[in-house]
């Protein structure tokens, strides 16, 4: 069985590898922050945060502790502080999961099924309880005022892709002719 440190850096270069942006704090590989977009289909689509990570010295035997830095109207997440109260990460932590768990799976279904028998934002549970639509509204004026891209430290230019940079480098040449003779 690998170390912890091990499987710590394991699972960030993973994150890292994947689609997720991600910014170490203090050069360290305990704590971190990770760009996150609301999912598809949801009320979060089109929003992004920024979501701080910190593992424990006993990761992943022990759960991550996730926070958003933006805001975010949730039943589940602290509107001061932005933990996450979040079952599967606080209390059925298993070292099977690992951080891109969290990120694909975990916090988009935290989004898409909010429970508000166990909350931590208490006026988000119970607007979501007694008046749905209000609710809905609600989440999407935070969306649009704290989740946007700049909002998680995002910069036009970070949003750019290696596709979109690699435009113009793409040219075929089938607009004009090649002059001159190769080489031999």
């Amino acid at each position: 069985m690998s170390s912890p440190s091990k499987r710590r850096e394991m699972d960030l270069m993973k994150l890292m590898m994947s689609d997720y942006k991600v910014e170490t704090v203090n050069d360290g590989m305990q704590e971190f922050l990770v760009e996150f977009r609301g999912p598809e289909e949801s009320l979060y689509q089109g929003g992004v945060w920024k979501v701080r990570v910190e593992l424990p010295d006993a990761y992943p035997y022990r759960s991550p502790s996730i926070g958003f830095v933006n805001k975010i109207y949730h039943p589940n997440v602290d509107e001061l502080s932005g933990s996450v109260c979040l079952d599967v990460i606080n209390q059925t932590w298993s070292p099977m999961f690992d951080l891109v768990n969290v990120f694909e799976v975990f916090l988009p279904q935290l989004l898409l099924y909010p429970n508000p028998s166990d909350p931590l934002n208490g006026e988000a549970a119970a607007l979501l309880m007694r008046d749905r639509p209000a609710y809905e509204q609600k989440v999407k004026e935070f969306c649009e005022k704290y989740a946007k891209p700049e909002d998680a430290g995002i910069t036009p230019e970070d949003n750019s892709s290696d596709e979109e940079l690699s435009e113009d480098d793409d040219d075929s040449g089938d607009d004009e002719p090649i002059l001159g003779h190769a080489d031999p």
